[in-house]
């Protein structure tokens, strides 16, 4: 929904389904990847009336943020980037479909309505009960004055008053579409009835992908989906991310910090469902591994990645397979590429082990930048002063003497990423620069 920038959990999405999308091209599928833009709702109408602008504006100038996040974090463009402005007549024949067939009825005010009790096995996606939504359905009517059948029932097209931002209809005057309806047009025109996988954040399983399956199931009579796919929550110092708890970070601001490959490393460092907790800590952590794969490719950096028929002849291709295909599960990836990394450092096959950590980076849409370029700008354009470095030795001596061992070692591959190694021993810690 486009009406601010992309945050932290945008990018785990675009990220990992973009991994996912190559690992199926990998396999040899056809994959039409479509990745729809809600450009209408209230909250971009009450975005862009703050700020006294047309809607088109703000939403035309946030879909070119999101580009220019999408293009530093090296994410593939969909086959299909649906706008739901441009498919009004497609939900409007859709909510029609759902008044011819009873699962959907018109209010007193212009407002329709989803009739949830027609859906049988509603919820059975978030493993929700009919009954028990009723406990604070209330909370969740819409505040349009106009009486619903049901309290759990859910707007499909929203009456505005002739002044507003809308489109006429056949149920009477203006209005807008639902965000559920939005996304099962968008989703019919460009995959049909039926579509392979559908995927979404974690907090999108209850209510929209449920009404989603409701409204499509009821309207083309077929299963809407083959598989769900959800991604984990991603968590600040282990708590929510939200602009409330002022831990809200959006993915430029994290760039402004971090080379982008750093942020795309720590994005698939765990697996797609689980959740990811966001902190300097472990982006430091995720520089310091990304360096420690730079500086093996240093080694020799002109030699290039495998072709495909290389590539399957090595033991690299079938761990890489192994995994990815046991639920694109590229934490084991990611461990196995450092396995190969240790092995360059000790003069094992060298050329082939740097081949195929190159081939298994940029399957992962890592490793597209020169070692030198990268380890230059993640080290930043200034070196440390050795008055600097001392100060962080003796800050992780407090955090080591504190027993706050994950804090010492975070300074550690902090340093290391910025060029300086600490070596200590009984009289205390020294330093030097790579």
């Amino acid at each position: 929904t486009v009406y601010d920038y992309c945050h932290l959990g945008h990018a785990r999405i675009l990220v990992n389904f973009d991994v996912i999308t190559r690992h199926l091209r990998q396999l040899g599928y056809d994959v039409d990847y479509v990745r729809n833009i809600t450009d209408i709702d209230d909250k971009i109408l009450a975005r862009a009336k703050e700020n006294n602008e047309p809607f088109q504006v703000l939403t035309t100038r946030f879909i070119n943020a999101m580009h220019e996040d999408e293009r530093a974090l090296n994410i593939l463009p969909p086959t299909q980037q649906p706008k739901a402005t441009d498919y009004i007549d497609g939900m409007l024949t859709l909510i029609q479909t759902l008044i011819d067939k009873e699962h959907a009825y018109v209010s007193a005010g212009g407002d329709v309505y989803y009739r949830v009790i027609t859906k049988e096995n509603y919820g059975a996606l978030s493993n929700k009960q009919l009954d028990e939504l009723l406990d604070g359905a209330s909370e969740r009517i819409d505040d349009t004055g106009h009486a619903k059948e049901d309290p759990r029932d859910f707007t499909l097209w929203k009456a505005v008053h002739e002044q507003a931002v809308g489109w006429n209809s056949p149920w009477g005057g203006k209005g807008r579409p639902g965000w559920h309806i939005e996304c099962s047009a968008m989703s019919f025109a460009c995959l049909g009835k039926t579509l392979d996988i559908h995927g979404g954040g974690p907090d999108l399983k209850f209510p929209h992908h449920e009404n989603e399956i409701a409204q499509s199931e009821a309207a083309h009579g077929c299963q809407y989906a083959n598989y769900w796919m959800h991604a984990g929550p991603v968590r600040v110092n282990n708590e929510k991310m939200s602009k409330s708890l002022g831990n809200f970070f959006t993915i430029r601001e994290v760039l402004q910090q971090y080379h982008p490959e750093v942020l795309r490393y720590f994005l698939i460092s765990s697996h797609y469902r689980s959740p990811l907790s966001y902190s300097d800590v472990s982006l430091q952590e995720a520089k310091a591994s990304l360096t420690r794969i730079y500086q093996a490719l240093q080694v020799d950096p002109s030699i290039e990645p495998l072709s495909p028929s290389q590539w399957q002849q090595t033991e690299s291709y079938a761990y890489y397979f192994e995994h990815m295909n046991d639920d694109f599960n590229t934490r084991e990836v990611l461990a196995y590429m450092h396995q190969l990394v240790r092995a360059i450092h000790q003069g094992a096959c060298v050329e082939q082990m740097i081949a195929e950590l190159k081939t298994l980076g940029q399957t992962l849409g890592l490793l597209q930048v020169l070692p030198q370029a990268f380890l230059q700008d993640a080290r930043g354009v200034s070196s440390l002063s050795e008055q600097d470095i001392q100060q962080q030795i003796d800050k992780r001596q407090h955090a080591k003497d504190n027993q706050d061992y994950a804090a010492a070692d975070a300074i550690r591959q902090s340093l290391l990423a910025q060029g300086v190694v600490l070596e200590d021993s009984r009289s205390g810690t020294v330093w030097r620069r790579q």
